[in-house]
């Protein structure tokens, strides 16, 4: 398991890698990121980022244990996408990183 900053640090690279902000912004998304995927942990957040289409998604997800009902097939996650159990659908979805709003 990589640690934190490590992770938050592929995600601002990706992020600069695929929008060309500066970098100070990128690590700032990458940080909010970092900060949703804790709270997921222990509780149902909401939050919006952008689809493929350029629609505005509000998305209703966790990552708590109780809910999610998953065991892991064994890959490694990508920096790129962000992974979350969305509770409206019953299913995981995913995002790039970079189209992640608030």
């Amino acid at each position: 398991m990589e640690k934190f900053r490590t992770q938050v640090f592929k995600r601002a690279y990706e992020i600069k890698k695929e929008t060309g902000k500066a970098w100070a912004v990128c690590l700032s998304k990458a940080w909010q990121l970092y900060s949703l995927a804790k709270k997921m942990k222990n509780e149902i957040i909401t939050f919006y980022y952008e689809k493929k289409d350029g629609s505005l998604r509000k998305a209703k997800g966790t990552l708590k244990d109780e809910v999610v009902t998953y065991t892991s097939k064994g890959g490694a996650s990508s920096p790129k996408v962000f992974t979350y159990y969305d509770i409206e659908v019953g299913a995981f979805r995913a995002f790039k990183v970079a189209n992640f709003i608030k």
